[in-house]
């Protein structure tokens, strides 16, 4: 049975599995072009985020940004190894999509890198009805991002 719980960043392994995910994206992406946010930029009002349980098992975490009341941007979408390549990276997305409805959040957008690294996040996204963009919000053209957005029936 899946489990959500807004925030809980003092859970050491909702804390490993974000410093894990910074550690690794980090790692892949050039300087200037990687916009993962730390624990603390994930903590402001304008954040939600979300640690998903399969009983007493972290699978996996999501955040949404506001960029305005009706417009949000997901961030850290990640799941843990245990679940990875079974299908969880959709029970997380449909999850945030999910919460974004509630908070009546009537398009999503993402940034994600344009490497090979991310070819498989990219094709996730767009099965799941996300198209390529233009920046939105603070993000400019970079060759090493690609911008994507959904609008969201309520």
């Amino acid at each position: 049975m899946l489990k959500s719980v807004e925030g809980n960043f003092d859970n050491i392994e909702v804390h490993n599995l974000l410093v894990k995910h910074f550690i690794e994206l980090r790692s892949v992406s050039p300087k200037g072009s990687t916009h993962v946010l730390d624990i603390d930029g994930l903590k402001v009002s304008s954040i939600k985020f979300w640690s998903l349980w399969e009983g007493d098992t972290l699978m996996g975490i999501g955040a949404i940004k506001f960029i305005n009341k009706v417009h949000g941007e997901f961030k850290s979408i990640r799941v843990n190894d245990k679940f990875r390549n079974k299908g969880y990276g959709l029970v997380v997305i449909n999850h945030l999509i999910n919460e974004a409805r509630k908070l009546n959040i009537k398009q999503l957008s993402l940034e994600t890198g344009a490497g090979k690294f991310f070819q498989n996040a990219r094709e996730l996204f767009t099965k799941c009805g996300f198209k390529t963009c233009e920046p939105f919000s603070h993000y400019e053209k970079d060759v090493n991002s690609v911008y994507m957005s959904m609008l969201i029936c309520n």
